[in-house]
């Protein structure tokens, strides 16, 4: 029997301004469930994308006062739909007040929040002589990983989690069929490893992974600092073969894909390497 689940992937180029940014996914997250959509992605820093930390620290509000997060948990109510919120950059309220936090929500089709996932790799990292990022030096890294039951088991990561292959393994032998990877992918970096990473990780875990994305370059209109921020966009849907389902190209918009849940299980019995882990020697 086919256990069919249409998703649909959002793909955003937001500024700094979550009120401006706000109307923009609501518009698109309309869209994709118009298409039928039953599960919709949306991507990571889906309120803003910014590196003013004057400008965060002034704009950026804990959980419970979130107007992104309560405009999308009740736009998911309304539509009926499950809703991934790929991450939204907030304050904590805990120690370490410092420092915000890049999490990710599974909202329910009652607009219940169903699980949190708190992106645990930092993206700390030296492209070129002229391009480095510290995020751990604004973000707390979280420290669970988080499978959720949404309509089907939903293994939750963020953007730069994708080159830490251990945490997807440990994600579907504890039941994910779906992996969700919603990323502001830098550019370059995109460009060289975005699609071949997502259907790795798809190949090595029999797993459908979807990964809405960020794309263009990042308005910054309260920055001191023109924008240099450019995310690669294509936004990917990938089987659990590892075939490419769909790809976004670099413009704002929507993909809706129809996902056999079968079609994981068929994966897993061909080449079941998910159950063959064998204990050896470090080197």
């Amino acid at each position: 029997m086919s256990l069919a689940l249409r998703a649909g992937l959002v793909q955003l180029s937001v500024g700094d301004d979550p009120a401006a940014n706000l109307p923009d996914t609501r518009a698109l997250i309309a869209e994709a469930a118009g298409l039928g959509a039953q599960f919709v992605l949306t991507p990571e820093c889906t309120n803003l994308v910014s590196g003013d930390r004057r400008w965060q620290n002034e704009v950026l509000c804990p959980e419970a006062e979130d107007k992104t997060l309560a405009a999308l948990r009740a736009q998911a109510d309304g539509l009926g739909i499950w809703l991934l919120i790929g991450s939204l950059a907030l304050k904590q309220d805990e120690a370490d007040a410092d420092r915000f936090v890049n999490r990710s929500f599974l909202i329910g089709p009652d607009g219940a929040i169903r699980a949190r996932y708190d992106k645990i790799h930092m993206f700390d990292v030296t492209i070129s002589e002229r391009e480095s990022y510290r995020e751990s030096k604004a973000y707390r890294p979280g420290s669970r990983a988080v499978v959720a039951g949404g309509p089907v088991r939903i293994g939750m990561s963020v953007c730069y989690d994708l080159r830490f292959p251990y945490l997807y393994r440990a994600l579907a032998q504890a039941g994910a069929e779906i992996l969700t990877v919603p990323s502001a992918f830098n550019d370059t970096t995109g460009a060289a490893h975005w699609e071949v990473l997502l259907r790795a990780r798809a190949i090595e875990t029999g797993s459908f992974v979807l990964a809405p994305a960020q794309t263009g370059l990042h308005e910054a209109a309260h920055s001191a600092k023109p924008s240099q921020r450019r995310s690669f966009g294509h936004s990917l849907a990938v089987t659990p073969w590892g075939e490419v389902m769909s790809d976004a190209g670099e413009q704002p918009g929507i993909s809706v894909v129809s996902l056999d849940l079968n079609d994981v299980r068929k994966a897993r019995s061909r080449i079941p390497s998910m159950n063959a882990d064998q204990p050896f020697e470090m080197p």
